[in-house]
């Protein structure tokens, strides 16, 4: 990609569509332009003929159009695979009919079996049926995975596929009604010590393990596979270590302040039981995530509480 170059960020106002944007938009790219802030509504076919006539994107980053936590993926199944499924078709057929020298599409790391072996590598896609509380979303994105393979192999169409953990950072949801756990917690924990509560609740046992990546390592690595990569293949983009929910909600509360004590409600589902991926293809490449898990969260609470302020006066 050169800085004039026109680009389109597909997403829908998430942690992974502004970091992208603000990035580009902060390091003299002078043509981007985000799905979300110009109100482009990527499910209308024909809004997308005509976004691409007039604009003519030369390299594309297509992300989720809906995607959450547990609990927004349970309570909107029918949204998360049919906008995703509607967007993606769109984006792909349409950059491959208008000439796109390369799109870049994110697929989620739930795409992967419940049961995969761990690390989990690209390879194992497909090898085993997929984690009952994100399946819906899950098949949208291998069929995202699917298309961008297909108009590859029969067209020679440019898009590669990359994995990322879960990503997180400033501008990340933190409403608990359709965050990831990462931002849902932050945004219970900042209310606790805020109000004082006494304990705050964890959905499950707190015993699954996730992988994190935070932001500015995430658009680093989309970036450089954006320029290095070009196979067939997916690539998974990982920080190579996870920790248990458990962990996590304590690192939270202790970058929060807050005094209580974590309690986890079993009633509730705790998903998959791993996801950390094997993040040796890129590394192999040449890149490394720069910014730790407990650097990333200080940082992401930092943003949240100053925006919260901000949001006072």
């Amino acid at each position: 990609m050169n800085k004039q170059s026109p680009i389109l960020i597909v997403g829908h106002g998430d942690v992974i569509e502004n970091s992208l944007a603000n990035y580009l938009q902060k390091n003299g790219f002078s043509k981007v332009i985000s799905s979300s802030a110009k109100g482009f509504n990527v499910l209308g076919q024909a809004e997308v003929r005509r976004y691409f006539r007039r604009h003519r994107p030369e390299y594309v980053f297509l992300s989720s159009v809906r995607s959450g936590g547990i609990a927004a993926n349970q309570k909107f199944p029918a949204e998360f695979i049919y906008e995703n499924l509607e967007a993606q078709n769109n984006i792909i057929h349409t950059s491959f009919k208008h000439g796109v020298k390369k799109l870049l599409y994110f697929a989620g790391s739930c795409a992967y079996p419940k049961e995969a072996r761990q690390p989990i590598k690209e390879k194992d896609l497909l090898t085993g049926p997929l984690e009952e509380t994100s399946e819906f979303y899950s098949i949208a994105k291998i069929a995202g995975i699917k298309l961008c393979q297909a108009y590859r192999r029969q067209y020679g169409f440019n898009a590669i596929v990359a994995v990322p953990a879960t990503i997180y950072g400033p501008g990340s949801d933190v409403a608990p009604e359709t965050a990831h756990v990462m931002g849902a917690l932050i945004g219970r924990f900042y209310l606790a010590a805020k109000v004082g509560h006494k304990a705050v609740i964890v959905w499950g046992t707190g015993k699954p393990r996730r992988e994190f990546l935070y932001a500015d390592d995430f658009v680093r690595a989309s970036l450089f596979l954006m320029n290095q990569y070009d196979k067939e293949e997916m690539i998974n983009i990982g920080c190579g270590y996870d920790v248990s929910i458990r962990e996590l909600a304590q690192m939270i509360r202790d970058v929060s302040g807050f005094k209580g004590r974590i309690a986890f409600d079993r009633t509730k589902p705790d998903g998959t039981r791993r996801k950390l991926m094997d993040n040796e293809e890129i590394s192999k490449m040449g890149w490394r995530p720069l910014v730790s898990l407990k650097e990333g969260i200080r940082k992401t609470y930092r943003w949240f509480v100053t925006s919260k302020e901000k949001n006072k006066l």
